[in-house]
C-alpha cells in the first residue's frame, strides 16, 4: 500500500516537473530566437525566421545598427537613468505611503486610500496632453526629469505595498521602536523596509521593466536624439525604401532586453526568499 502511494506521488512529481520544464522552455523560446536572429543576415531570416543556432553575421549587423544613428551607449545610459530613478522613487515613496496608511490611524485615512484607488482608474493617456503642456510651460521637454519624478506617485504600487504590510507588519514592532525613542523615519528605514524586501523586489522588477519599455511619454517629450531612450531608438530602426535589415533590428531588440534579464536575476532571490518566508510563517 505504501509502495503504491509512494509510486503515485513520484509519478505526480514527475508530471509536475515535466510541465514546469515545458512551460519554462516556451517562455525562453521567443528570447532565444531573438538572440539567434541577431546573429543572422536579413536573407537568412527571410528564408527561415526560426533558428536554434547562431550564425556569423553579428559584426555586420552591429555595423549596420551603428550606421543607422543608433547609439547603444547613449540609449542605454538614458534608459538606465530613467528606469533606475523612477524605480527607486516609486518603490521608496510608495512604501512610505503604504506605511502611513497601515501604521497610523487618522480621520481621513480611508478616504485618502479611496482617492488613490480612484486615480488608479484613470488611464495615463487621458492626462498626457495636459502633462505635456505643463512640461512645456516649465521648459522640461527634452529632459529626463518628467520621466522620473512622476513615478513617485504610483497608485498600483501603493495598493500592493499596503496589502503586503497589512499581512506581514505587526504594529507592536512599531510601538516598541517608538518606546525605545526611534524616530518615525528611522523606524521606517531600518525596520519596515527590511520587512518589505520581497514586496520591494517584486515591484522594483515591474517598475523597472515598465520604465525601461516605456515608449509613449518619451516619444512625446523627447525630440533631441541625445536624450533618446532605448525603446525610441529601437522604434526608429526602420529600413529605407528598398530594404529593412532585420538582423540589425533583432540586435537592437536584444540589446534592449539584456538589462531586464540582469535586473530580474539580481532581484529574484529576494522574491524567492519572501515566498519561502510566507510558506513557513504560521
Amino acid at each position: 500500500m505504501k509502495m503504491g502511494m509512494l509510486a503515485s506521488r513520484n509519478s505526480t512529481k514527475a508530471v509536475i516537473y515535466i510541465v514546469c520544464i515545458f512551460l519554462a522552455l516556451i517562455s525562453i523560446f521567443p528570447f532565444w530566437i531573438m538572440f539567434m536572429n541577431a546573429t543572422r543576415s536579413t536573407f537568412e531570416i527571410q528564408q527561415n525566421s526560426v533558428a536554434f543556432w547562431p550564425s556569423t553575421f553579428l559584426s555586420s549587423n552591429w555595423k549596420i545598427l551603428v550606421g543607422k544613428s543608433f547609439n547603444p551607449l547613449t540609449g542605454f545610459m538614458n534608459s538606465m537613468l530613467v528606469s533606475t530613478g523612477a524605480t527607486l522613487g516609486a518603490v521608496y515613496f510608495s512604501s512610505l505611503t503604504a506605511y502611513a496608511l497601515v501604521a497610523y490611524s487618522w480621520k481621513l485615512r480611508q478616504p485618502f486610500f479611496t482617492f488613490i484607488m480612484a486615480i488608479l482608474m484613470i488611464p495615463a493617456q487621458v492626462s498626457s496632453i495636459g502633462f505635456y503642456q505643463f512640461m512645456y510651460s516649465i521648459h522640461w521637454t527634452n529632459s529626463l526629469w518628467p520621466l522620473i519624478l512622476p513615478a513617485i506617485a504610483t497608485p498600483a504600487m501603493v495598493f500592493f505595498m499596503r496589502q503586503y504590510l497589512m499581512a506581514t507588519l505587526s504594529l507592536e514592532i512599531v510601538d516598541s521602536a517608538r518606546i525605545d525613542g526611534a524616530g518615525e523615519f528611522y523606524t521606517f528605514n531600518r525596520i519596515i523596509l527590511p520587512i518589505m524586501k520581497p514586496a520591494i523586489a517584486t515591484q522594483a522588477i515591474f517598475s523597472f521593466v515598465f520604465s525601461w519599455n516605456n515608449l509613449f511619454l518619451p516619444l512625446i517629450l523627447l525630440t533631441n536624439n541625445k536624450k533618446y531612450t532605448m525603446p525610441i531608438m529601437v522604434s526608429l530602426l526602420r529600413g529605407d525604401i528598398y530594404k529593412t535589415e532585420y538582423g540589425s533590428v533583432y540586435l537592437g531588440l536584444a540589446l534592449t532586453v539584456l538589462p531586464l534579464f540582469v535586473i530580474y536575476f539580481l532581484l529574484s532571490k529576494y522574491i524567492i526568499a519572501g515566498v519561502a518566508l510566507g510558506a513557513l510563517k504560521e
